[in-house]
């Protein structure tokens, strides 16, 4: 499956900080968990590419 391939899967999102300092992104669906932590430095840098995504997305949409 790639990015731009839909899907009826449906998955649960939580994004917090950790006890250590990380940003922590855990995805669950389907019985899987998986749990990612980043430097806050690191997860600036996503939420950067997830705004970027955005305002690409909207130009599709126009």
């Amino acid at each position: 499956m790639g990015i731009n391939d839909e899907s009826d899967t449906s998955a649960d999102l939580q994004i917090g900080p950790t006890s250590l300092g990380m940003v922590r992104i855990f995805v669950a669906a389907g019985g899987s968990e998986i749990a990612m932590d980043f430097e806050p430095e690191e997860a600036e840098e996503i939420a950067e590419e997830i705004l970027a995504a955005v305002e690409r997305a909207r130009l599709v949409k126009s």
